[in-house]
């Protein structure tokens, strides 16, 4: 019986013609037994290359305009697969986000994808053709270009097959699936044949870059299995499961980490209710996420608050802080821009103990300290110094076991 799969194209399977003419097979050879939608990022370098050229009229471009330009990158990739098809007498045709009402809210360069136009995509799967779309972007409201922030076509992909009922979504990459750990920093690092979207959910928000984040939660919200696989080698990839078929959840399915992480310390900080509401509320409303948070043990009324953001919005939290300094009258603030992220994630924690002390013990033992602790029922997080990240990761990917 006939499926319908949504294949996303990342930037390095489309990164040259040669590559477009490659996905254009993957995608024939899919098609014969299924309805097939295809999203597509931008050819490797692309957007890069365009932010570089908003860059040429300074280090603030006008958002709307930014998104406008960064945005084609992802209309050039889908005329080009869609040219590609029809020289091998495939019936397809491109839309961009706007064609296909992948409506948006108005935060540029950080959209959030509110709707998609379910029944122009269905009506032309119904017309035996494929839809070439273009990930990333969106359209707002009043007819602006938004885009989803790094890593959005994995969320238009998503976003798509839950709104038309796809089977499956696959996300197609340069590596073979999702591995305990990324390959480059450990040789001997382990694919797995299948992972829980609970346990996908915590790696990719600790960090893990096979899948953005806010697709995994899309996933997970609209029950959409999702494979991640290569376009380079043939495989299986690693299938995102909607829950566990295994018979015993394993202690530590993998380890992810982040460098690009900065600290704040507000130190000195009153002790009363509120307190916190204060200083993350106007953070949170400036759209930044913030991570790791940890307040210490009141001493004369006073303490230490402290959190974690990407780098990225280093800036823009130090003016939120200093404009709410007088209200929230603290001491001293602390910045450390150079610490990391490592984070534990198994299923298998929830129901065993032990894993915690394991894992400091290794880690102490190989003079690596540990600066702040944040854990979940199947997530433990450190945070320490960026320097230290890989020889963390490979301390613990060994004393885990995660090779076999």
């Amino acid at each position: 019986m006939s499926e319908t799969i949504v294949q996303k194209f990342g930037g390095t399977s489309l990164g040259s013609v040669e590559r477009i003419d490659a996905v254009a097979e993957i995608i024939k050879k899919a098609s014969k037994k299924n309805k097939i939608a295809v999203v597509v990022s931008a050819m490797s370098g692309e957007t890069n290359r365009l932010i570089d050229l908003a860059n040429s009229f300074g280090n603030n471009p006008d958002k709307r305009e930014f998104d406008a330009l960064v945005s084609t990158g992802e209309t050039i990739s889908s005329a080009l697969l869609s040219m590609a098809l029809h020289s091998k007498g495939i019936k397809a045709r491109s839309f961009s986000a706007s064609q296909i009402a992948i409506r948006t809210t108005s935060s540029y360069s950080k959209a959030k994808i509110l709707d998609v136009d379910a029944k122009k995509i269905l009506d032309v799967l119904e017309n035996d053709t494929i839809p070439i779309i273009t990930g990333f972007q969106g359209i707002t409201e009043g007819g602006d270009i938004t885009t989803l922030g790094r890593g959005g076509s994995d969320t238009t992909a998503v976003a798509i097959a839950a709104q038309i009922n796809a089977n499956r979504c696959d996300i197609y990459t340069d590596v073979d699936g999702i591995f305990t750990t990324d390959p480059d920093i450990v040789s001997n690092a382990k694919k797995l044949d299948s992972i829980t979207m609970e346990e996908m959910l915590e790696l990719a928000g600790q960090g893990a870059k096979v899948v953005q984040t806010r697709a995994v939660e899309f996933a997970n919200k609209y029950h959409v299995p999702v494979r991640v696989l290569s376009s380079f080698n043939d495989g299986s990839g690693t299938l995102i499961s909607l829950k566990d078929e295994s018979m015993e959840n394993a202690l530590v399915s993998g380890i992810a980490s982040q460098k690009d992480q900065v600290k704040f310390t507000l130190h000195s900080v009153g002790d009363i209710p509120g307190t916190a509401f204060k200083i993350l509320g106007p953070i949170s409303e400036a759209e930044v996420e913030v991570d790791v948070i940890v307040q210490n043990v009141s001493i004369d009324g006073k303490t230490d608050f402290t959190f974690t953001v990407s780098n990225e919005d280093q800036e823009i939290v130090k003016k939120i802080l200093s404009n709410i300094k007088d209200e929230i009258n603290y001491k001293e603030l602390i910045i450390n821009p150079d610490i990391a992220k490592v984070s534990l994630v198994g299923a298998g924690m929830r129901s065993q103990s032990g894993v915690a002390s394991k894992a400091f013990k290794a880690l102490s033992e190989n003079d690596v300290n540990i600066q702040i602790i944040c854990t979940s029922e199947i997530k433990i997080t450190m945070v320490i110094k960026e320097e230290e990240v890989e020889k963390a990761i490979n301390v613990l990917h060994e004393e885990f076991e995660l090779d076999k």
